[in-house]
């Protein structure tokens, strides 16, 4: 059934890496537009289309596209669902992500040696081809046009006010954003879901944890009862008391 408006935590399958993981961007609607945050691995169109419309709305209704930041797992689809659009999509992201973003500078995780990690980490199954495409991919990242530059603290009226916060330390100028009317944070990689309890981002991929711990005070001046994690999914126990907890520890 069509609801007029809502926010729905998608849950997509990738495999691009040899082994299956789901992640969670998510959709805010209303009679005017359907917000997508965040945008998946390459070749996730498929994926995107089928959950946007599982949720009863139309991918075709797509108008704008929020970006929490740089990471291939977060722009992987951006290009190809551009493409794909009847019709123009706007895109969002903070100042400091958007060169990333666009293929101006290389993504900051994406070095000759995280490369080789990477290769080595896929099992040992994998076949070549895989592993050549794999390896092209990361050498060669997706990228599109930002059209609008978004900074903590900033609001878009849409869909009953989506408001960006500066969670940086994961990455440089990542943001979260918050959903007024719905009180849930989308935390992007900001927090983890894992077992059911919200933690802090795994600090073996965060860039600046100082600063990563540092940006979750932000997020105790929102009355937020629900957190969608890209990773991980939904937290829906007392957010404030557990970010408390989670900057003492």
């Amino acid at each position: 059934m069509f609801m007029k408006k809502g926010i729905h935590m998608l849950e997509i399958s990738n495999n691009s890496t040899g082994t299956v993981n789901v992640i969670h961007p998510t959709i805010i609607w209303d009679d005017e537009d359907l917000i997508l945050v965040d945008t998946g691995y390459p070749g996730n169109l498929n994926e995107f289309r089928d959950g946007i419309e599982k949720a009863g709305v139309s991918f075709e209704r797509l108008t704008k596209i929020l970006i929490t930041h740089q990471d291939i797992d977060h722009i992987g689809s951006l290009p190809t669902i551009l493409e794909e659009s009847p019709k123009k999509i706007d895109v969002y992201a903070s100042a400091i992500e958007k060169p990333f973003i666009q293929g101006e500078k290389m993504i900051l995780r994406i070095t000759p040696e995280s490369i080789e990690k990477a290769l080595e980490s896929l099992p040992p199954e994998v076949p070549e081809d895989f592993r050549r495409a794999f390896k092209f991919r990361l050498e060669n990242p997706p990228k599109a046009k930002v059209d609008h530059v978004i900074e903590g603290g900033q609001e878009l009226p849409n869909c009953d006010g989506v408001i960006a916060i500066d969670t940086a330390g994961h990455t440089p100028g990542h943001l979260s954003f918050y959903h007024k009317a719905s009180k849930t944070l989308i935390a992007g990689d900001a927090l983890i879901v894992k077992e059911g309890q919200l933690y802090q981002a795994d600090p073996k991929y965060t860039l600046d944890n100082e600063t990563a711990m540092k940006s979750l005070e932000n997020l105790l001046h929102y009355d937020i009862e629900k957190v969608i994690c890209y990773h991980g999914g939904l937290f829906a126990g007392n957010v404030h008391e557990r970010l408390l907890e989670i900057l003492k520890a």
